[in-house]
C-alpha cells in the first residue's frame, strides 16, 4: 500500500466508527497527525487535561496512535484541580512519581499545600508521566498546566520488576563476601586529642502555607475581639465510672471506643442551644444568630493545627460522635481532609489535655466568638459534703468575644457542660 493510500485509509478510520478489526487495520498503517480523542472516564474527579498529539520525524514508520474501545492514546497535559471556596492559589510541595514512571488511574502524582488542606492531584489516565511543568515550591492556580503523561504508555514500574527479582539473588551471596577487618589499635583516637567546638548553626525554612494562615487567623483574632476567658473544674468521676461500665459493651455494639470528648461535645451542644449569643457572631454591624450546630475538634498534626467539623451535633448521640471523631482525625493524621470537613463551624473545643496541658486560655477560632478548652485529668483533694476526698478533675476554660457574649451568659454556658459532665444522665432527661 503507497504513502497517500494510507493516509486516506487512516483518515476514513478517523471519520467513521472503530471496530477491533479496523483498529488492526490502522496499525498496520502510515502516519497519523490528527485523531479523535475522547477520555472514557467518569467515575469521581479528575483534574482538566489537555490533549497534545505527540509529532512524528518518520513519516514511513511512524508511531501509531493505540486504541481501546473510543479512546485514542496520545500525551495528555494535567492541570491544577480547583482548590476549593475562597482559595485561589497553593504551592506545590511534592512530587511522588518521577518522569518516566509508570502511572495508573487515581495515582496520586502529585501534593498542592493550601491555606487550609493538603490536595492530592491525581493521574485521570494509565500510562507513563513524561515531565513535570513546574518545580517544587512554585504557587501554582487553577487552570495551571502542571505535568504531561504519554496515554497507555508503559513506564519504569514495569521494567523495574526483574531487575528486583534479582535484587534477593544478590543480597543471598552478600554472606559469601569476607569479613570486615577489625579497626587497627593505631587508628583509635587519641586521648590527648582536643575536643571540637560544638555546632552553632541557624536553619532558616519558609513557613508552610497552613502554618502562615494559622498564625494570620490567631492574630486577627486577637486584633478583632475582646478576648476573655472564664475557667471552672469538672469532677470526673460519674463519667470515668460511665465508660468503665459500658465501655465494653459499647464497642460490641456500635465499632468504636467509648471517650470522654462525646461528652462534652454533647454538653456544649446543650448549651449553645440555652444560650444562643455563644452560637452567634458579630458581622459588621449586624448579629448573626445560627440556627444549627456544627461543632469544630482541633486536631494536632505534624503540619499543624487544623480544625474539621461535626455538623448538627445536636441530633447525634455518643456513638455517632464518636464516630465522626474517629473518621476525621484519622483523615487529620493521614493528610486527608478536604476543604468541606473543615468548612463552618460555630464553636471549638480544643482538647490540650492529650498532651498534658493543665491549664489554658484558647484563641478564639475566627469567624466563631467562643472557644472550649478541656484539660489533663488529675486526682486532686476536694470538699465532698464537708469531707475531703480524692476526685479525678478537669479545668476547663471557654475563652469568649466579649463584645457579644456578657460574663454571666459565657459562666452559665460554662456551667452548663460542668452540669451534664458530672451528670450525663441530664442528658437523658433534658434537665
Amino acid at each position: 500500500m503507497t504513502r497517500l493510500a494510507a493516509m486516506r485509509r487512516l483518515s476514513a478510520l478517523a471519520r467513521a466508527p472503530l471496530t477491533s478489526s479496523m483498529a488492526s487495520n490502522a496499525s498496520r498503517c502510515g502516519a497519523v497527525h490528527a485523531v479523535r480523542g475522547f477520555s472514557g472516564i467518569s467515575q469521581g474527579y479528575r483534574a482538566p487535561t489537555q490533549r497534545i498529539l505527540k509529532p512524528t520525524t518518520n513519516t514511513l514508520l511512524p508511531r501509531v496512535a493505540q486504541s481501546m474501545g473510543n479512546r485514542f492514546y496520545s500525551v495528555v497535559t494535567v492541570e491544577c484541580p480547583p482548590m476549593g471556596e475562597s482559595i485561589t492559589e497553593g504551592t506545590f510541595v511534592s512530587i511522588l512519581v518521577q518522569p518516566g514512571d509508570a502511572v495508573a488511574v487515581d495515582d496520586v502524582v502529585a501534593q498542592i499545600e493550601t491555606d487550609k488542606v493538603t490536595l492530592d492531584v491525581r493521574s485521570p489516565y494509565n500510562g507513563s508521566l513524561t515531565a513535570f511543568l513546574i518545580k517544587e515550591g512554585d504557587t501554582v492556580t487553577e487552570g495551571l498546566p502542571l505535568f504531561t503523561i504519554d496515554e497507555g504508555a508503559a513506564g519504569n514500574a514495569v521494567a523495574a520488576a526483574p531487575a528486583a527479582a534479582e535484587a534477593p539473588k544478590s543480597e543471598a551471596a552478600a554472606p559469601k563476601a569476607a569479613a570486615p577487618k577489625a579497626p587497627e589499635a593505631s587508628k583509635a583516637p587519641s586521648a590527648t586529642a582536643a575536643p571540637s567546638s560544638a555546632s552553632r548553626s541557624e536553619t532558616r525554612v519558609p513557613m508552610s502555607r497552613l502554618r502562615r494562615r494559622v498564625a494570620d487567623r490567631l492574630k486577627q483574632s486577637q486584633n478583632t475581639y475582646a478576648l476573655l476567658t472564664t475557667y471552672n473544674e469538672v469532677d470526673m468521676t460519674n463519667l470515668i465510672a460511665l465508660r468503665t461500665e459500658y465501655k465494653d459493651a459499647f464497642l460490641e455494639k456500635h465499632g468504636v471506643k467509648l471517650g470522654f470528648m462525646s461528652a462534652f461535645v454533647m454538653g456544649a451542644a446543650s448549651a449553645l442551644q440555652e444560650f444562643p449569643a455563644v452560637n452567634g457572631v458579630i458581622d459588621g454591624d449586624d448579629i448573626i444568630y445560627r440556627d444549627y450546630y456544627d461543632i469544630s475538634i482541633a486536631v494536632g498534626t505534624p503540619k499543624g493545627l487544623v480544625v474539621p467539623v461535626l455538623r448538627n451535633v445536636n441530633k447525634m448521640n455518643f456513638a455517632d460522635i464518636e464516630k465522626n471523631i474517629g473518621a476525621l482525625g484519622k483523615k487529620a493524621r493521614d493528610g486527608q481532609l478536604s476543604i468541606d470537613d473543615m468548612s463552618g463551624g460555630s464553636f471549638t473545643i480544643s482538647n490540650g489535655g492529650v498532651y498534658g496541658s493543665l491549664l489554658s486560655s484558647p484563641i478564639i477560632n475566627p469567624p466563631q466568638s467562643a472557644i472550649l478548652g478541656m484539660h489533663a485529668t488529675q486526682q486532686r483533694p476536694m470538699a465532698i459534703n464537708g469531707e475531703v476526698k480524692i476526685r479525678p478533675m478537669m479545668y476547663v476554660a471557654l475563652t469568649y468575644d466579649h463584645r457579644l457574649i456578657d460574663g454571666r451568659e459565657a459562666v452559665l454556658f460554662l456551667k452548663r457542660i460542668k452540669d451534664v459532665v458530672e451528670d450525663p444522665k441530664r442528658l437523658v432527661l433534658n434537665l
